[in-house]
């Protein structure tokens, strides 16, 4: 036991190590990007570094895997060089059992990283989105999906506009029973329409048998009320930013996703993105386990047998390939060419099934 919490403690702080020297790296890519993509004498250099830390949590949890491989890389590399593999085999260990405390710290921190890390990321995404949207258009879009329809709100220099639609078509390309709300820039209503249904088209909103309710005071309603066949809303919002709205399965928490999955498919949205990025954050574990294998695979050797640096580059080799793999899964799933189910979990087990073929060739072969 003493050895397994050693072996667990060590990996541990290589992994937290790890952590650290990547978050680093990638908050400073990140600060480069911020500073290339918004203009630092409009928004100030405050708000450029709050946007930074907003966006690094998420392409951490991104190459989470990729950290996991690298870990185990460093903390195997570190015993061969200290002899203490070949002090656990000569108490007569298999070198496989010591992986179990590896296997086992790489399986809780999938566990958390699910169910923790990711509603933070989760969080942070969404607000990074948010002031995206605020300083790169000068106003505020945002989206919900819920039971009673799809609620779309743009923004723009002629003011803000509320949206609400029954339903929608797939691709975000038409709504259904919509109602609009439109606000001067000073913050009032000043008009409200619905239709029948709306098409988005470059700059607009293009309604069709639509009716238009003046908002102004002193004025009736019902009374200025007019009529259309058609007739175009400004707009400064794409098909591919509302999709992109609620189209990042990142952005939700893994604990509201099977809600909101349920909401879309209600709204009339396809929500097989949500579903496949579900599952494979449930296999997350399991795959983070796999990359502790396959790296333990090609590590654990004494350094007098030399050649380290290939294994080191097969291991590192290997586990990109897995994780591409994982990815190209993930759309070939998103696209329907592959049960979900299939794209999420296929690649995690078929990791591990190969990680183990390979420790028991190198160990007992």
């Amino acid at each position: 036991m003493t050895i397994h919490l050693y072996f667990a403690r060590k990996f541990l702080w290589t992994l937290l190590g790890m952590f650290a020297v990547f978050f680093a790296l990638l908050a400073l890519a990140d600060l480069v990007e911020q500073l290339r993509k918004f203009d630092v004498e409009k928004i100030g250099f405050d708000q450029v570094l709050r946007m930074t830390m907003l966006k690094s949590p998420e392409t951490l949890y991104q190459i989470l895997p990729l950290i996991v491989i690298l870990a185990t890389i460093t903390l195997f590399l570190g015993l061969a060089r200290s002899s203490e593999l070949v002090v656990v085999r000569a108490t007569g260990r298999s070198a496989i059992v010591s992986l179990l405390s590896p296997v086992t710290v790489a399986l809780l921190l999938g566990t958390l990283a699910v169910t923790t890390f990711n509603p933070i990321v989760a969080a942070t995404s969404a607000q990074y989105e948010e002031l995206s949207e605020r300083f790169r258009f000068g106003g505020r879009s945002a989206l919900s999906v819920s039971r009673e329809g799809v609620w779309l709100r743009q923004g723009g220099e002629e003011g803000q506009a509320v949206i609400h639609a029954a339903r929608a078509s797939a691709d975000a390309a038409v709504f259904f029973g919509v109602t609009i709300v439109l606000y001067a820039p000073d913050g009032g209503p000043i008009k409200r329409v619905e239709a029948q249904s709306a098409r988005l088209v470059e700059g607009a909103w293009e309604l069709r048998r639509a009716k238009v309710w003046p908002l102004e005071l002193g004025v009736n309603p019902e009374g200025g009320a007019q009529e259309h066949d058609i007739i175009r809303v400004n707009s400064t919002l794409t098909k591919d930013r509302i999709r992109d709205s609620f189209g990042k399965p990142a952005a939700i928490s893994v604990w509201d996703l099977p809600e909101f999955i349920d909401d879309l498919e209600e709204a009339g949205f396809s929500s097989r993105r949500h579903e496949v990025w579900f599952q494979m954050e449930l296999a997350q574990p399991v795959f983070l386990m796999a990359m502790v294998l396959i790296a333990a695979a090609f590590t654990m050797r004494h350094t007098r047998f030399g050649r380290t640096g290939v294994a080191v580059l097969a291991a590192v080799m290997t586990g990109f390939s897995l994780y591409y793999i994982r990815n190209f899964a993930q759309i070939l799933g998103e696209n329907g060419q592959i049960p979900v189910a299939l794209a999420a979990w296929a690649p995690p087990i078929a990791s591990v099934m190969l990680a183990l073929g390979l420790l028991l060739h190198m160990e007992d072969g």
